[in-house]
Parts: C-alpha cells; sequence; structure tokens
C-alpha cells in the first residue's frame, strides 16, 4: 500500500509476538499469594512461546536505547551521531556462549523505567565499547559498524517505509538501500511485500526486512517498529507513505467509504508519527520522518474530495510533529507529488483506482491521460516514483537545516505551490 494507493483492510494482530508481560500485575499479585501458589500458576500460565515473547519484548524495549548509548559524536551539525547496528536475539535464540568480548549486564532490570536502564546501561558502557552485550533473562545484543563509505552516505542507519509494496514506497526503498541505509519495508501481508523483499535481497542482502504491517492497527504499527528494532537495533529514518484514494463527489460519497480513508490516511499516520516519535526519542539521537504527501493537499481535485480532505489532515499532523519534536532532534517534513503513475513494472495503485474515471472524463485511454499531465505541469515533465524517492533523500540525508517543509514534485504547479 503506498500513497498512490493500495487497499489497507484488516491486518493480522503482529502485536501478539511482542506484548509486554502485565509485570506490575504480577508483582502485585505477588504480594499476596504464597510463593508455591504463584509458581503453579506461573506453570500453567506461561509457555515458552511466551516466555520467548516476553525476552524479545524487553530486547525491543531496550535495544534502542543501547543503540544511541553506542552511537559517538560526529561533529556534523546537521548529522551530529555516527550510528552503529545493533542486533537483538532472544536468549533462547543466542548462542549458548557469548563470545568473548561481550558484556554481561547481570544486574540488570529488563523492567526497569527507561532512564533507569539508560544510566545504567551508560555506566557498564564507560569502561568499554564492546563486541556484544549480554542481558541475561533476555537475550544478547551483537554490535556491528559499516566502515565510512563516502558513496553511501546513510550506512550504519535504519529506516522504516510504510506502504513500501506500491510504486512510489518500492522506489524509496530502494534508494535507501543505494544509500546503505538498513530498510524495514513494511505492507499488508501478502505476495506484493514478499515479491519485494526478495527482489532487494538479491541486490542488498541482509540490509531489507519486508515485515507486515497495517497501519490502522495501532498493535500492529508496534510489533512492525519492533521487529524493525530487533533486527537492527532501532529506528532512524520513517517514511509514512502509506494511503488510499477514493472515487466519488460529494453529495454520493458514503460515510463508510469517507471512514475508511479516514483510519488509513488519518489515522495511520498519527499511529505513524506517534511510534516513531517515541522510538527516536527512546533512542535519544534524533531522526528524520517523511511524510509522503501530495498536491492535492495544496489544490483539491473534484471528486477527490475524501482522498484531499483526508491528506490534508495528514499533511497538517506532520507538520505538528516538526513543531513537537525538533527539541529531540527529529526533522519531520514532506514531500507532495503529483501524477506518479508507476516505477518501472510496478503501477500505481492510485492511478489504477483514479485513472479510468478520469479517462472517461477526459475522454483520453491511458497513455495519453499521462501525456495530458505530462503538458499541464509548467515543466512539461514526466514525473515518476523515482524523482519522489530523490526528494525523501534529499531531506534525510540533511543536506540542509530544514524541518516542517514540503518538497513538491509535480513539475511546477502554481496552484499547487505551498503558501
Amino acid at each position: 500500500m503506498t500513497a498512490e494507493a493500495e487497499d489497507d483492510d484488516e491486518d493480522e494482530d503482529e502485536d501478539a509476538s511482542f506484548r509486554l508481560p502485565p509485570i506490575r500485575q504480577q508483582r502485585k499479585i505477588m504480594g499476596r499469594w504464597p510463593a508455591s501458589t504463584l509458581a503453579s500458576e506461573k506453570e500453567k500460565r506461561v509457555n515458552p512461546g511466551e516466555t520467548a515473547r516476553s525476552a524479545e519484548a524487553r530486547l525491543a524495549s531496550i535495544a534502542p536505547i543501547v543503540r544511541g548509548l553506542l552511537a559517538t559524536p560526529s561533529g556534523d551539525d546537521d548529522r551530529p551521531w555516527r550510528r552503529v547496528i545493533v542486533q537483538s536475539r532472544a536468549e533462547a535464540a543466542a548462542r549458548p556462549e557469548p563470545q568473548p568480548a561481550a558484556l554481561r549486564l547481570d544486574a540488570l532490570d529488563p523492567d526497569a523505567a527507561p532512564e533507569t536502564l539508560r544510566e545504567r546501561i551508560a555506566s557498564a558502557l564507560a569502561a568499554r565499547r564492546p563486541e556484544a552485550i549480554l542481558l541475561p533473562g533476555a537475550g544478547i545484543f551483537r554490535v556491528l559498524t559499516d566502515a565510512p563509505d563516502p558513496h553511501r552516505p546513510l550506512e550504519n542507519e535504519t529506516a522504516l517505509v510504510t506502504g513500501a509494496a506500491g510504486a512510489i514506497g518500492a522506489a524509496i526503498c530502494r534508494e535507501l538501500l543505494a544509500w546503505g541505509c538498513r530498510v524495514a519495508a513494511t505492507d499488508l501481508p501478502g505476495e506484493r511485500l514478499d515479491g519485494l523483499a526478495a527482489e532487494f535481497q538479491k541486490t542488498a542482502p541482509g540490509r531489507i526486512a519486508g515485515i507486515p504491517l497495517d497501519v490502522t492497527d495501532e498493535r500492529s504499527v508496534k510489533s512492525g517498529f519492533d521487529r524493525a528494532t530487533l533486527e537492527w537495533g532501532g529506528v532512524d529514518i520513517v517514511i509514512a507513505n502509506a494511503g488510499i484514494p477514493l472515487i466519488a463527489s460529494l453529495v454520493e460519497m458514503r460515510l463508510e467509504d469517507f471512514r475508511r480513508l479516514e483510519r488509513v490516511n488519518v489515522e495511520g499516520t498519527l499511529l505513524t508519527l506517534a511510534e516513531a516519535g517515541r522510538r527516536m526519542r527512546l533512542q535519544g539521537t534524533g531522526g528524520d520522518i517523511v511524510l509522503i504527501s501530495t498536491k492535492n493537499v495544496f489544490s483539491p481535485g473534484a471528486r477527490f474530495g475524501a482522498y484531499s480532505a483526508t491528506k490534508a489532515a495528514a499533511h497538517q499532523l506532520a507538520r505538528i510533529a516538526s513543531l513537537e519534536m525538533a527539541e529531540f532532534g527529529v526533522r519531520v517534513n514532506m514531500v507532495a507529488p503529483d501524477a506518479v503513475f508507476g516505477d518501472a513494472d510496478r503501477k500505481s495503485g492510485l492511478w489504477e483506482a483514479i485513472g479510468p474515471d478520469r479517462m472517461r472524463d477526459k475522454g483520453l485511454d491511458a497513455q495519453a491521460l499521462q501525456e495530458y499531465y505530462r503538458k499541464r505541469n509548467l515543466l512539461k515533465a514526466r514525473v515518476t516514483a523515482q524523482h519522489v524517492a530523490e526528494a525523501v533523500l534529499f531531506l534525510v540525508a540533511r543536506r540542509t537545516p530544514t524541518t516542517g517543509a514540503t518538497i513538491p514534485v509535480d513539475g511546477g504547479l502554481p496552484d499547487a505551490t505551498p503558501r
């Protein structure tokens, strides 16, 4: 699902694998039940699978803290941190004997408050920079660092892209990978997501993870971020690209259809922004969020009211996020494309949905419709998904000190110029 559109129906609940145990409730029970009773009840309730999931949940909550503390100052005001990759493995999946260089954190309570964890881990790391960190009761963190490469400026950085299986999402993933980034490509589960991950695994082995995620489901969003965190230690870049369209005039539009767009385009954006902000704040090394917006925010189209209105709401949420997250070093910007019909062999879901209506309205076939949109912009340019991806890369590479801004990628449309 992409900003040009995929169907964002219900997703299976991915969060069951990462749900944290009710620690406070357990402690309350321990206070009033005899230990023997508690042990027998625990044996009934807990199985190895649940224990492993609890360990993964702990790792996902601690890994960003570890990764943030292992980052070193770069001396560059725009890109102030040199980051590392932290791979997490739950105790059951880790090797029985840790590497000799592993730092053991035996006295650390993995369920402590984040600030307590940060203070104690920082103290342990002050003595040495380990290749691995063992956290008894949870698992092991393996620390990796790629050598700097001027041709791959995003080495040791990680990104999560929503709506990755569509034309724009796929192009963004491809460019992030080319720049050295690790990429969590998220979308609804199915062949399109699996195919995307398999395709990029050939050109960027070990740097791409296809992760099912439904942006309308809060637990699924959390689970998707957890899985990306377990892969690489945290998230530095988030591209909020998921969105769906609707062709209908206001007088014929069904409220149910409008609400479907609202759930994906507005609530999905809100959930993505909120989770990204929480993760980046926990990591403590800033980050970049880019919303794939649309020219319809500034120049809405007839019979396209639901899409125009809900994307405008998403755009406003991103602008507010830029105000709220700047103090944590997080930049939030928008890219507003127009008339992106596809990316190589991937067709735009949005144009597959709205193209027939626009062709009937203008009396054009598919090729002539693309030509119509090319000629209507000032540059007479054919706007591609690659152009959108390059605008995203400009922002996340931090070429300028910019947040809260919108880059139009539309060939020049005077009535859609941000103002």
